[in-house]
């Protein structure tokens, strides 16, 4: 049987359904194909599930370009959506001298990143934050937070849908070749 359609993505994870997204809100005709018998079974439901605020990537990287906006974006996509997250903050923490140093490093690449609001706290203040901790000072991040990835790709999916895009599961692909008339791709109907 053969598909036409605007655009392929592989892989129905985060990443897959969020791509799959734009391209049919934008109009295209889009396909996901995916592997596995269901949506986001390899990274996206083993991740952390963590929203990065920002802190840690290395300045002027792409990362740390996106960091804020993507951030920002995924606390306004939850919200408008209805899918659980939390902006609980995190804090980053630091026993000894040396350690209490490298916050300010820290606090710094985040500012730099875009982050306007970390503070470096003491050891009362963070334990305040979480009594079951024990350090003598700590980076407090409160942009950061959690979200459930499972309700994030069911959201990222049924937009898709919603605009016209298909979910092909138990749809691995095994080759693909560029022709004259554009690329062909096979997919064979047993998935893993």
């Amino acid at each position: 049987m053969t598909e036409r359609a605007d655009a392929i993505v592989i892989g129905a994870g985060v990443i897959g359904l969020a791509v799959g997204r734009a391209l049919a809100l934008s109009g295209r005709d889009v396909i996901v194909v995916e592997k596995n018998r269901a949506f986001g079974e390899e990274t996206s439901s083993r991740n952390s599930e963590v929203i990065h605020a920002g802190i840690q990537y290395r300045s002027g990287g792409m990362r740390a370009q996106l960091a804020v906006k993507g951030r920002d974006a995924l606390y306004a996509f939850c919200k408008s959506r209805g899918v659980h997250h939390a902006r609980c903050g995190k804090l980053l923490v630091a026993i000894g001298e040396d350690e209490i140093a490298r916050l300010a490093h820290f606090k710094a690449n985040g500012e730099a990143n875009g982050m306007t609001d970390l503070r470096i706290v003491d050891a009362k203040e963070a334990t305040a934050f979480e009594p079951n901790i024990r350090c003598d000072a700590a980076l407090y991040s409160p942009s950061s937070g959690i979200v459930d990835s499972h309700g994030l790709m069911l959201a990222l999916l049924g937009d898709m849908e919603n605009a016209g895009g298909v979910l092909a599961l138990s749809s691995p692909v095994t080759s693909g070749r560029v022709t004259d008339t554009g690329i062909e791709i096979d997919v064979s109907g047993h998935g893993y």
